[in-house]
């Protein structure tokens, strides 16, 4: 596989590893298992992904890009771990769902797939490169005029770190130690930001509140944590 730019090497080792337990829900990866209806709802309430054309970056082992093609969407789910893909294309044929999936990343794959989708999505993923604003100009480069570019991360303030890194990882043992790095939080004006530097409007921006006790999650208007934000390219 040629070289990728924009991919933590110690990141992309880590994901790889685990990429045999992507759909087992009582594994390493249950919280986003238990995320992920939240995550569809937010993407479902903003647009229909009915006949839509949907881009996933970063889909790990398939569960939002599974989702979404449930829904009646065309999606391509693209990741730079080979290990991830084999296991989503693995999945995704046993239980006959019709999604394409690509190993690359997503300025190398933006080269050839300017103005191709009607939704790129890319969830949980913009903590864990080197140049998230990288990112985000590749999808700007890659959505249609009027489509919609949504996102998921982690706020940067003390309350997040107490609850993702200090509960989520070593606390209530949600997710492997060392999953999340504080520094590369991100905070909504700087998403936002970097959004509008790209030609990229806000349309709506959620908080994501998980109960790790109860298996719970909803969305919220207060984005503190985990959150989700909508963009329409103008």
């Amino acid at each position: 596989m040629e070289k990728l730019e924009n991919v933590d090497l110690d990141e992309l080792e880590k994901f790889s590893s685990q990429a045999s337990e992507w759909w087992n829900k009582e594994g390493p990866f249950k919280t986003l298992h238990e995320i992920n209806p939240t995550r569809l709802r937010f993407i479902t309430n903003n647009l229909s992904l009915e006949n839509t054309t949907v881009l996933d970056i970063g889909c790990g082992g398939g569960l939002l890009a599974e989702a979404m093609a449930r829904q009646g969407a065309h999606v391509t789910g693209l990741d730079a771990s080979r290990e991830n893909i084999e296991a989503a294309i693995e999945h995704a044929s046993t239980n006959k769902i019709d999604v394409d999936y690509v190993i690359s990343n997503a300025e190398t794959y933006s080269v050839e797939h300017q103005n191709k989708y009607d939704l790129i999505t890319c969830m949980e993923l913009l903590e864990h490169v080197p140049d998230p604003v990288s990112i985000i100009k590749a999808c700007a480069i890659m959505i249609k005029p009027g489509g919609h570019i949504m996102l998921s991360t982690i706020n940067r303030n003390l309350k997040s770190y107490l609850l993702a890194v200090v509960g989520g990882e070593y606390l209530l043992n949600l997710l492997p130690k060392g999953t999340h790095q504080y520094a590369n939080f991100i905070r909504p004006s700087e998403l936002i930001h970097w959004c509008k530097e790209h030609g990229l409007a806000v349309n709506d921006l959620k908080g994501m509140r998980y109960n790790p006790l109860l298996k719970q999650c909803h969305l919220e208007n207060k984005a503190d944590v985990n959150y989700l934000l909508d963009t329409i390219s103008l």
